[in-house]
């Protein structure tokens, strides 16, 4: 059985999905943010975030990207292409994309203070340097649909795409509005009844 560490709403909510639409046996566990600090959960988790992902055979690892790789990779489903093909070199792309830009620009914007020396005095600078930042990303994702982003079925990478619309502020659908592939696609994967147990459970 796997075991994932995590918190409503969080970076958890990708792997939690791939668990739930693979049918993998798991098990979630939620960690509050003063828990994620102490001892026993940086044995697991040496960064101290969320999530964290206990393997069967008792491998820890964090990092929710490589989470969803590792599981696609692991157990063969329409998810997640062979190793070795194009797609999945495009999956690669595309996860990578979405860990280290996107991802990472929601952090400087929510976190803005901890991203400058100056503090609070830069946040505002660096906040609104991350929303433009934002649009870009979602702008290159756009292009990049058809009607998915590996083509006309959903994969694990649609998944984490997903989880991360969820995340725009005002709200996820002042980003639609702004991009109809990016909203058709959010439609369909949130229409899946594995996605839509996952999101009610983190609600």
């Amino acid at each position: 059985m796997y075991k994932l560490y995590g918190r409503p709403g969080s970076g958890s909510v990708a792997p939690q999905m791939v668990l739930e639409e693979m049918g993998l046996a798991h098990e979630v566990v939620w960690v509050d943010p003063t828990e994620a600090q102490g001892a026993a959960y940086r044995k697991i988790n040496p960064t101290g975030k969320v999530p964290a992902l206990l393997l069967p055979d008792g491998h820890a690892m964090f990092e929710s990207a490589a989470m969803v790789i590792h599981l696609t990779d692991s157990h063969p489903t329409a998810l997640g292409p062979r190793p070795g093909t194009p797609a999945h070199a495009s999956y690669l792309q595309w996860m990578f994309f979405l860990s280290a830009t996107l991802y990472e620009t929601f952090l400087r914007y929510f976190y803005a203070d901890r991203y400058s020396s100056g503090g609070q005095d830069d946040a505002g600078r660096v906040k609104a340097q991350a929303a433009g930042d934002l649009l870009k990303a979602f702008g290159t994702l756009e292009d990049g649909l058809h009607p998915f982003l590996l083509g006309k079925e959903v994969s694990a990478a649609d998944l984490y795409l997903f989880m991360l619309t969820t995340w725009y502020q005002p709200s996820a659908d002042d980003l639609y509005r702004r991009f109809p592939r990016l909203a058709a696609m959010a439609r369909a994967v949130a229409q899946r009844p594995a996605v839509a147990k996952v999101m009610a459970a983190n609600a």
